[in-house]
């Protein structure tokens, strides 16, 4: 595994973690096209994979990617073997099954709420995944796997983030969620206690006492004019 496509995985690895929550074990769900691509090129997905990620991976796949590798017969019979082995994850597709593509697009529906990247060679398939943001994308390029950059929609997507401009569905109900926990949501109709602020001295007590005066009690200054008047009379 070259140097520089190992850096590569840790940069746009650390993107996903940071901006999106991605944590081991990572949930990689895979169709048949990319397990095809991988039996052609002798690709040991199971042990390859953590490497290249650098961290544990789950392998997964659904029933709707099984049932398509059988109905298209021999030529994908060893892409089906290759899928049984991997975790298969509940979809909603139990009674009518759909194609592998569709599958997997309903599965990192209202905000890939569980992570999952997804592995395919079909482009169609692919380029509806960068429509959605948060959704790490691998693909096999002459007999090697590569996770593709952050698509323009993921960037854009950060970037609203950075700006409070935008939170995830997801993580808008996890926070009110938290908030009931820890007691912190308000009844209806729960009026705020006024918080009372700690107040200065009063500044009447501050004041100079004034000198009170004798009750009947003159000046003696004036006192003595009053005399010195009489005397002269």
């Amino acid at each position: 595994m070259g140097v520089t496509r190992q850096k590569h995985a840790k940069k746009i690895m650390g993107f996903y973690k940071h901006n999106f929550q991605f944590r081991e074990p990572f949930q990689v769900l895979l169709d048949g096209t990319f397990c095809q691509a991988a039996l052609r090129n002798k690709i040991q997905i199971r042990e390859q994979l953590p490497g290249y990620l650098d961290g544990a991976a789950q392998l997964c796949t659904t029933r709707c990617v099984i049932k398509e590798l059988e109905s298209l017969g021999k030529a994908l019979y060893g892409a089906k073997l290759i899928a049984q082995r991997f975790q298969v994850r509940n979809c909603s597709h139990h009674k009518n099954p759909v194609s592998g593509s569709t599958c997997l697009l309903s599965m990192i529906e209202d905000g890939n709420p569980h992570h999952f990247f997804i592995a395919t060679q079909d482009q169609d398939l692919s380029n509806k995944v960068k429509r959605k943001p948060g959704i790490p994308l691998l693909f096999i390029i002459q007999n090697t796997m590569v996770l593709d950059k952050p698509s323009p929609k993921s960037l854009a997507f950060v970037q609203k983030l950075q700006t409070n401009q935008l939170v995830p569905e997801y993580q808008k109900q996890s926070i009110v969620e938290l908030k009931e926990k820890e007691g912190l949501v308000k009844q209806e109709g729960e009026k705020r206690r006024k918080r009372k602020r700690a107040g200065g001295p009063n500044p009447l007590s501050c004041l100079k006492k004034k000198k009170k005066t004798q009750e009947g009690q003159e000046p003696s200054a004036e006192k003595k004019k009053r005399r010195k008047r009489k005397r002269n009379r």
